[in-house]
């Protein structure tokens, strides 16, 4: 089934659920789901739709939409942004951040997250699955990882007896190795 003919029985699907509702406040919120789904396919946003739904299906890292090797790039970039993101990860040297504007007050900031490190909790709680490459060093991983014609999506691997994730950012073109180890040390369990 295409991302349209899902998209037209989701708002078949909801629209039913409008018409029997009695609360004015579900039918409102259910028209807010169906003109969500009409603005995806007005502005012509369902291929990006869709490669959301299969990150979500696949459990992709969160996704970025820029990376910057400096917080000062960072901050140019979202100064300078005709029309920026109102919430969006961004990466910074490597670290997940939020990019957040306001448009009201007129405020743009850029805060770091745990973003990554809840997500690699997530998989450690999971189960992660067996490495697909064992080095000795970050240098010989990274010469892995970037000597892959086709960057692997997500897989593990191992440095120095140490479990890693190796990532590939499509939508900001990154090969990323984030360890494992950042879940237990950022993260508060409670």
């Amino acid at each position: 089934m295409s991302i349209t003919e899902l998209c037209l029985e989701v708002e078949g699907l909801l629209g039913r659920f409008r018409e029997d509702s009695s609360s004015p406040k579900e039918q409102k919120l259910l028209l807010v789901a169906i003109d969500a789904l009409n603005f995806i396919s007005a502005t012509g946003q369902s291929h990006e739709f869709e490669d959301y739904l299969k990150r979500v299906e696949t459990d992709a890292p969160p996704l970025v939409i820029a990376s910057f090797d400096t917080r000062e790039e960072a901050e140019t970039w979202l100064e300078n942004h005709p029309h920026p993101p109102r919430i969006a990860n961004v990466l910074i040297g490597g670290e997940y951040y939020s990019a957040m504007c306001s448009r009201e007050r007129n405020d743009r900031r850029l805060v770091r997250t745990q973003t990554l490190e809840y997500y690699l909790a997530a998989m450690i709680r999971d189960g992660i699955p067996p490495s697909v490459a064992t080095f000795n060093t970050q240098e010989e991983a990274t010469a892995w990882v970037h000597g892959q014609p086709e960057p692997p999506r997500q897989v593990f691997i191992h440095i120095a007896g140490a479990a890693y994730l190796v990532v590939y950012h499509d939508k900001v073109n990154l090969r990323a190795i984030y360890p494992l180890s950042r879940a237990a040390k950022n993260v508060n369990w409670d």
